[in-house]
């Protein structure tokens, strides 16, 4: 899936869900909608998993209509979010009466710091190369997160190897 493909999904939305929202993206869906040029597999976003909104019900009903898949991602559940991090959220637009945003760039990196796959290493460095992210800013809000590491079943050795791959691949 594509940003064009996010577009229409969101533009539908708008048009379906009547009530005032705010959504938050998250994920590849979120790096897509940035610019990123790797397309993603499902659009992610700030929820609860377990109890569903109406306006996660909506947006279920019409990814299913639309051959699409949305996933609700309780962030907060798997890292230990700056603690300022929603004033860096960035707003991409109003859809009807749905004000989408994308979670803090940081945010999105420390969860993909976490997790560490080769694309998420890329996600990373396409962050800081698109000036949304700082190396010495995420490097000081891992280092804030360490003390939380075991809360949320974080490997500190395995985050700071993540980060020194980032910088490997700066170079």
């Amino acid at each position: 899936m594509e940003s064009k493909q996010i577009h229409t999904f969101l533009i539908k939305l708008g048009e379906r869900y009547p009530h005032p929202a705010q959504l938050v993206l998250l994920g590849g869906s979120a790096l897509c909608l940035l610019g990123s040029p790797r397309p993603t597999v499902d659009i992610d976003y700030v929820g609860d998993d377990l109890k569903k909104n109406e306006l996660q019900k909506t947006m279920e009903e019409l990814a299913s209509e639309m051959g699409l898949d949305v996933e609700a991602v309780p962030i907060d559940r798997f890292i230990p979010l700056p603690a300022d991090g929603h004033k860096r959220n960035l707003y991409v637009n109003k859809f009807r009466k749905i004000e989408v945003s994308i979670l803090d760039p940081y945010g999105i990196a420390l969860s993909k710091l976490d997790r560490g796959f080769d694309t998420d290493i890329d996600d990373i460095v396409f962050l800081i190369q698109r000036g949304l992210v700082e190396m010495d800013n995420l490097e000081q809000i891992m280092q804030d997160a360490l003390p939380n590491a075991r809360k949320f079943d974080i490997d500190p050795s395995e985050l700071r190897a993540h980060l020194q791959e980032v910088k490997n691949r700066l170079r």
